[in-house]
């Protein structure tokens, strides 16, 4: 279970995991935030996280926190289920970076 691990960007943490999934085609982990971005939850597709750490309770992943808060809107009401908003994000993070 990976409610309640922090999450590490690439430079700092962003928060913490509120909800994950790991259902198969569409895993991943909602971060609330906190103050980072107003208090906004973002979504992260299972496909960004380079690693888990169960002993600190973190979670990694490889993107930057620019690249995250750029990442389309998340909107737990409207995007948990929504198979194109999954597409939407998934193109944002596999486009090239740089």
């Amino acid at each position: 279970m990976l409610v309640g691990f922090k999450v590490e960007a690439n430079d700092g943490s962003i928060g913490k995991i509120v909800r994950h999934s790991d259902q198969v085609g569409s895993a991943y982990i909602v971060v609330d935030t906190g103050v980072w971005i107003f208090g906004k939850d973002v979504l992260l597709p299972a496909g960004v996280i380079e690693r888990v750490d169960t002993s600190e309770q973190k979670v990694y992943v490889s993107r930057t926190k620019d690249e995250i808060k750029d990442a389309p809107e998340f909107d737990k009401d409207k995007h948990l289920g929504d198979s194109d908003y999954h597409q939407r994000l998934g193109s944002y993070y596999q486009r090239p970076r740089g």
